[in-house]
């Protein structure tokens, strides 16, 4: 008989892609949430899995439930968790109950501050382009896939043998504040590197790296550490003595720039165009390359399938081109990724004139003491904008409200413009025209709705 799932928090960006996941596997799934929207609301919707109304029903938790899958979303005193305790039913969060299906298979995760999505999404490209079966967890959608999850387990008698999971350092639930990465307990782990964020979680630099040392402390025997070798504290955790465990170093992956095409540099001098670019996307090939060479992907196999990789939706993403001039985007947020994404564009097209425009819309970017963070991380940009909405401050009633002189202070970036207000961002924008060639947006927002159309429209 299928078993019962409930989803506490069911219209998470995670949880209903897993909900639509355990659905194809069989299982029967229920779920509730007080807040849906698109594109989960729809895709719930299109697979019958969309609650009724929305809201929390302690009603819809019973004795009959093989477990309850609680979100982040979801509060310690939500209802339908209070009574799934009171009937002691197993609750996991998700990675608790990802590590639970797949505790009988190689598991493979992919942690760090910065890049663990793209490379996560080179080796399940690899993996799918020479046709080997597995199962994955990747934070963001990717083109190649329908999901953002793929768990096969017993219930269907075709299990996968191996699962690639993209481990974040996010508490796990509301239950449980511990990092979602311990929970897989990996064969192997990549660490692509350490830049301190989420200061509301770890508000120390500190603090934070103990999450990534305690991942490396926790691997299992005969486990695989990969780590970047060109990251000072990732060199020191890597380095560390530990019994059992094999550490692999990488570097970034010899490249050339020709005529703004990236090519490798093979051992061989064999030279493979790529479609990313930018000193950290060799990294993220070199990090990728490691893991699949563990998995039994050759250095052959692995250079047929890298020149059909795209990329991932908002990692360095072109959205609009004509001629020598374009629109990017980038989901740059944190100080480290701001840097090597303003770098990467500039190095591809040095003779090009780059406007960057960055929005700080994390609590980190938004924190006074963390601004200093990014102190000369636009400057390779030839003019930069930063972007922040007050009334979010407000709205967060937070006391260590920033202001303009704040920012132009942190950034040190001569000519530095910043903008409080969205229309008056959109018209400046449309004023430089002329001033570039390259448009760069970087933000983990929208830029308060920012209509991309119209930029797209007058600036390229």
């Amino acid at each position: 008989m299928p078993q019962a799932i409930h989803f506490i928090s069911i219209g998470g960006s995670t949880m209903h892609n897993l909900a639509l996941a355990l659905q194809q596997q069989g299982y029967i799934v229920t779920g509730s949430d007080d807040k849906l929207y698109d594109p989960s609301q729809s895709r719930l919707q299109q697979h019958g899995l969309l609650p009724i109304e929305t809201g929390w029903f302690p009603e819809k938790i019973h004795s009959g439930l093989s477990a309850v899958i609680v979100g982040m979303h979801a509060r310690k005193d939500n209802p339908e968790l209070t009574k799934a305790l009171e009937l002691s039913l197993p609750i996991y969060s998700y990675p608790e109950f990802i590590y639970q299906l797949s505790q009988q298979k190689q598991r493979v995760v992919i942690a760090g501050s910065h890049g663990k999505t793209t490379i996560t999404a080179i080796i399940l490209h690899a993996l799918k382009y020479h046709n080997r079966k597995f199962d994955y967890w990747i934070g963001d959608p990717i083109d190649e896939f329908d999901t953002t999850v793929k768990l096969t387990s017993g219930l269907t008698g075709s299990a996968a043998p191996v699962i690639i999971i993209e481990g974040d350092e996010y508490a796990s639930s509301p239950l449980d504040s511990r990092p979602k990465f311990l929970h897989y307990q990996p064969h192997i782990a990549l660490i692509s590197g350490i830049a301190w964020d989420h200061v509301n979680t770890y508000p120390t630099w500190d603090k934070y790296v103990d999450q990534f040392e305690s991942l490396a402390e926790a691997m299992p025997k005969a486990g695989i550490l990969i780590f970047d070798e060109s990251d000072d504290m990732l060199d020191v955790i890597g380095q560390k003595d530990r019994a059992d465990i094999t550490k692999i170093p990488y570097v970034a992956h010899p490249s050339e720039v020709v005529d703004s095409q990236t090519r490798l540099i093979t051992k061989q001098g064999q030279k493979i165009p790529v479609q990313i670019f930018g000193e950290h996307n060799m990294k993220n090939i070199a990090g990728a390359m490691t893991v699949c060479d563990r998995m039994g992907i050759t250095e052959e196999q692995f250079y047929k399938a890298i020149p059909t990789f795209k990329g991932v939706a908002q990692r360095l993403e072109r959205i609009a081109n004509k001629g020598r001039r374009s629109l990017y985007r980038d989901f740059a947020h944190s100080p480290a990724k701001v840097e090597a994404t303003t770098e990467a564009i500039k190095h591809q097209f040095p003779d090009q004139k780059l406007l960057a425009i960055l929005e700080l819309h994390t609590f980190s970017s938004l924190n006074k003491t963390f601004l200093e963070q990014y102190k000369g991380t636009l400057e390779s940009a030839d003019q930069a904008i930063v972007y922040f909405n007050t009334h979010a401050l407000e709205e967060a009633k937070r006391s260590d409200s920033i202001t303009p002189d704040d920012i132009i202070t942190a950034f040190d970036k001569p000519n530095l413009h910043v903008f409080t207000n969205a229309t008056d961002l959109q018209t400046y924008l449309i004023q430089q025209r002329d001033t570039a060639e390259l448009f760069l947006l970087m933000s983990s927002g929208t830029f308060d709705e920012l209509d991309l159309n119209i930029i797209e429209e007058k600036l390229i």
